[in-house]
């Protein structure tokens, strides 16, 4: 069996940032599909679930409701080697990291700054409620940020080589 194109990534010289992990074109929409690599892989610890899930929580209740992005959002959601989450726009044409660098700033900015009850966080909405952790996916938020994306280079915008 071929492996598929995100295997073939070499995960010991991957770097946080924010990548295009693919394109595809399907019925006419065209889905871009964006790595956004929080931690290096195989060399920092991993997100914990309770962290991971309150960032999908707050980040797709962003993202869903984002003025200029709000109807291209096809799925946001986390990775399960848990390093970071998956982006996927569709529209009738590709993005590039380096275009959505504002709307992943502006991301990341509001789950760091986020100060209420996590949307869906409650037992009729969300099949795992009680496991999210609003002070550390802050904490998370605000280091990508400071680390990565308010410093952002090329080798953290396209896979090594």
């Amino acid at each position: 069996m071929e492996k598929i194109t995100s295997f073939t990534i070499n995960h010991l010289e991957l770097l946080p940032g924010v990548y295009v992990s693919r394109t595809d074109n399907i019925n006419g929409a065209v889905i871009t599909t964006f790595d956004i690599r929080m931690t290096r892989p195989n060399f920092e610890p991993v997100i914990n679930t309770a962290e991971l899930h309150a960032i999908e929580h707050l980040g797709a209740t962003f993202l869903r409701n984002h003025s200029e992005y709000g109807s291209k959002i096809v799925y946001f959601g986390p990775m399960g080697c848990r390093t970071g989450l998956y982006l996927l726009l569709g529209d009738n044409r590709s993005f590039e990291s380096r275009e959505t660098l504002p709307l992943i700033i502006e991301m990341f900015e509001f789950i760091a700054e986020y100060n209420a009850e996590i949307p869906g966080a409650s037992a009729r909405d969300c099949g795992n409620y009680l496991d999210m952790n609003l002070p550390m996916a802050k904490y998370i938020a605000k280091k990508f940020l400071d680390n990565v994306l308010n410093n952002i280079s090329e080798n953290n915008l396209n896979y090594p080589k």
